[in-house]
C-alpha cells in the first residue's frame, strides 16, 4: 500500500503544479490581450482593459485556489500527515468533477486514502514522529 500512498502523493503534487501553470498562464495571457487592446488606439480600450485584467485575475485566483490545496496535500500523504490524508479525500472528491484525467486520479486517490491499511499505516507514521 506504500507505493500507493506515494502514487497519489505525487499525483497530487503533479496535477496541482500543472494547474498553477495553467492559472500563470491564464494571467498573462489576459494581460497581453489587455495590452493588446491598450495599444489599439481604439477610444474604448480603456474601458476594455480594466475589464480583462479583473476577469484574468478571477480565473487565476480560482485555479490557484483550487491546485495549491493539491500541491499541499501531495506533500503531507508523502510524509504521511494525518491531516493531509483527509484534506487528500477531501480534494479527491471535488477532483471527480474534473472529467475525464480528474476523475479517474480521484478515484484511484479516494480508494487509496479511504482504504484501512492505509489509515493504520498513517496512525502507525503519527506515533512514529515526535511533533
Amino acid at each position: 500500500m506504500e507505493g500507493h500512498i506515494k502514487a497519489v502523493g505525487i499525483l497530487d503534487i503533479v496535477m496541482g503544479a500543472i494547474g498553477v501553470l495553467i492559472a500563470l498562464g491564464i494571467l498573462a495571457i489576459f494581460g497581453g490581450i489587455a495590452g493588446i487592446a491598450g495599444a489599439s488606439g481604439e477610444p474604448e480600450a480603456h474601458v476594455a482593459i480594466p475589464i480583462l485584467g479583473i476577469i484574468g485575475l478571477v480565473i487565476f485566483i480560482v485555479i490557484a485556489a483550487t491546485s495549491l490545496p493539491l500541491v499541499i496535500a501531495g506533500w503531507g500523504i508523502l510524509n504521511y500527515r494525518e491531516w493531509a490524508r483527509i484534506l487528500g479525500i477531501v480534494l479527491a472528491a471535488l477532483n471527480l468533477l474534473n472529467v475525464p484525467v480528474g476523475t479517474v486520479i480521484g478515484a484511484y486517490s479516494l480508494w487509496v486514502l479511504v482504504e484501512n491499511r492505509t489509515v493504520e499505516l498513517f496512525r502507525a507514521a503519527k506515533q512514529q514522529k515526535v511533533w
